[in-house]
């Protein structure tokens, strides 16, 4: 570990109510259950909005019947780490394109919530070392970045406050899981790691058709959680970019 002085913020909470928007079932497994675990333990209300059900992420099973698996594996992912709602918007898996309808669903999905606290996920090229990001990720990660300001915008998809959904300009924390340019991080437990664990494990169809040379759960969630605490000067972390933050601060520290 380096001995220069970490740069990341921790991710203050607590949070009373949190809105994960995702592209796939599994994609707020690959490390951001374990915050999620927290946040719960905490009274926080967790929600899931995933715009696909994954339904083309198994080569070896039609997605007529890999939709309805992959969502069932999602929710059981998610029960495990104490979310009971898991809301699914019914795009087409590797077919998303960022637009106006795109932002509509996901704004859509915040004025139903009204959450405090919004993780998305990276709208960046490349994840990782020189790995390109896939498509659908690049696509609803940018779109949430907007829809945040599209829900409290009563003059944008009007149609919505006209079915019940009032603007919500109370997103006070956006923050991007995944990045490859962190600002904050949460530092995870042992028993939010395995928390975690459990959770990925839970997409049983979807891990057992991977390569063999491919992460199991276990392993790949130390060495995801494990590279964020190595940025972050702890043993493991979730971390994110920062790229909202509205809270009040503290008494007594500059606005």
């Amino acid at each position: 570990m380096s001995d220069e002085r970490p740069s990341l913020m921790p991710l203050e909470g607590p949070f009373t109510s949190v809105l994960c928007v995702v592209a796939h079932p599994d994609d707020i497994e690959y490390g951001t259950a374990a915050v999620v675990h927290r946040w719960v333990g905490e009274g926080a209300t967790v929600a899931y909005f995933l715009l696909t059900r994954g339904e083309a992420g198994i080569d070896t099973m039609p997605p007529e019947r890999a939709g309805a698996v992959r969502e069932a594996e999602e929710r059981e992912s998610a029960r495990r780490v104490g979310v009971d709602v898991v809301e699914f918007g019914g795009l087409t898996d590797g077919a998303i394109e960022y637009g106006v309808p795109l932002r509509r669903a996901i704004a859509a999905a915040i004025r139903r919530h009204r959450p405090q606290l919004v993780v998305g996920q990276s709208w960046e090229m490349f994840f990782g070392p020189n790995m390109v990001n896939q498509a659908d990720h690049r696509a609803v990660g940018l779109a949430t970045l907007d829809a945040v300001a599209d829900a409290g915008n009563r003059w944008l998809h009007r149609d919505l406050a006209e079915d019940g959904l009032e603007p919500w300009g109370g997103v006070e924390v956006l923050a991007v899981a995944g990045s490859a340019e962190p600002t904050h991080y949460v530092g995870v437990s042992e028993e939010e790691f395995e928390a975690s664990v459990h959770s990925l494990e839970a997409h049983d169809a979807y891990n057992s058709v991977l390569p063999d040379d491919f992460p199991k759960p276990r392993a790949l969630i130390s060495m995801i959680l494990g590279r964020g605490g190595e940025a972050a000067g702890v043993e493991r972390a979730w971390t994110a970019r920062v790229v909202v933050d509205r809270r009040t601060p503290p008494a007594g520290e500059p606005d």
